[in-house]
C-alpha cells in the first residue's frame, strides 16, 4: 500500500469513531437523564448477554430466548411481572441461573440493555 492510502484509511477510521461516539439517542429526556439507547443496549447485550440468551427466538441457549420480552406479561421461568424494575433487578442481581452483572456492566448500560430487550 501506498503511504496515501495508509493516511486515507488512518483518517477514515478517526473519523467513524468520533462519530459513533456520538450518540444522538442519548439525548435529555423530559425527566431531565439521559434517554435510553436501543443501540448501545443492543451492543452491550451482544457483548455480555448473547453468550446466553438469543435476541432473535424463544428458543432456549443457556437462558431462555429474549424475543418478544417486551410483549410478555410475565417472566416465563417465575411468573413475576416483567417491568423495568424487575428487569433491572435480575440483571443486576442474577438468580440460581443467572450470574449478577451489577459490577460488570454499569448502570446505563443495563438501562439501555432494558430498552434494547424490550423491542425484541
Amino acid at each position: 500500500m501506498n503511504r496515501t492510502s495508509i493516511i486515507l484509511g488512518i483518517m477514515t477510521l478517526a473519523v467513524g469513531g468520533a462519530l459513533a461516539a456520538q450518540n444522538p439517542a442519548a439525548k435529555k429526556s423530559a425527566g431531565g437523564g439521559a434517554a435510553p439507547s436501543v443501540p448501545h443496549g443492543k451492543e452491550v447485550f451482544e457483548q455480555k448477554c448473547a453468550m446466553c440468551h438469543y435476541a432473535t427466538s424463544n428458543e432456549k441457549k443457556i437462558g431462555p430466548g429474549l424475543k418478544g420480552l417486551g410483549k410478555r406479561s410475565t417472566f416465563t421461568v417465575n411468573k413475576n411481572k416483567i417491568t423495568d424494575d424487575s428487569l433491572r433487578a435480575w440483571i443486576e442481581n442474577g438468580d440460581d441461573l443467572m450470574p449478577p452483572f451489577k459490577d460488570v456492566i454499569d448502570a446505563t448500560a443495563i438501562r439501555d440493555v432494558i430498552a434494547y430487550v424490550k423491542t425484541l
